[in-house]
């Protein structure tokens, strides 16, 4: 069923192990209700951006930025390809480096990894191979799975933070090399559609 193929692929890309590397600061750092106040705040605005792209389709790069999707998604898996050999080689570490200003919050955690190229991108594809209705179930059912898997993992994290601290190191290491696999991995997918396309206009 096509609804449930693209349902997973876009958990794939918002997976909660992925994005509780990316958050792992900010698991640290803040205690839970404000920890998923800030993440509420995100995921919402994350929803919004991406029903308003599975919405309009291409049209705001063809007709607003006057440039093509292929362009986007080409430039996008350059730089998440980029991102990806960092991340295998220098750890989490890599992440920092783009996540910005620790104070602006809800901003960092929507930006780059809730909205970047592939999610942007994929939200498009979404608009144009489903009923909108549906596309918008898609972005809003893995949006809230995401928050609960990442709730869970926060809990987690308190848990086992003081008495598990080998296991917890262990565990981000090893999240870490896969996910930067699996980041390199859609990079190269996203630079090949993108010049499929954009080599077929």
């Amino acid at each position: 069923m096509l609804f449930l193929k693209e349902l997973t692929f876009f958990f794939a890309l918002l997976n909660p192990f992925l994005l509780s590397l990316y958050l792992l600061e900010f698991f640290i750092r803040l205690d839970r209700s404000t920890f998923f106040a800030v993440l509420g705040r995100s995921f919402v605005m994350a929803g919004i951006i991406f029903s308003l792209f599975a919405l309009t389709g291409d049209g705001l790069f063809t007709h607003l930025l006057q440039v093509r999707l292929a362009s986007f998604q080409i430039f996008g898996g350059i730089l998440f390809f980029i991102f990806g050999m960092k991340m295998f080689f220098e750890g989490t570490g890599a992440i920092s480096a783009i996540r910005g200003e620790p104070e602006y919050l809800s901003g960092s955690v929507a930006m780059p990894f809730l909205i970047g190229p592939a999610t942007v991108s994929a939200s498009i594809l979404l608009g144009s191979k489903l009923p909108l209705g549906q596309a918008f179930a898609v972005i809003w059912i893995t949006l809230i799975a995401a928050v609960a898997g990442l709730f869970l993992l926060k809990a987690l994290h308190d848990w086992l933070r003081e008495s598990k601290r080998e296991l917890i190191d262990r565990y981000i290491d090893i999240t870490g090399r896969i996910s930067a696999l699996i980041i390199g991995t859609y990079a190269v997918e996203m630079i090949g559609n993108g010049l499929h396309s954009w080599l077929k206009i």
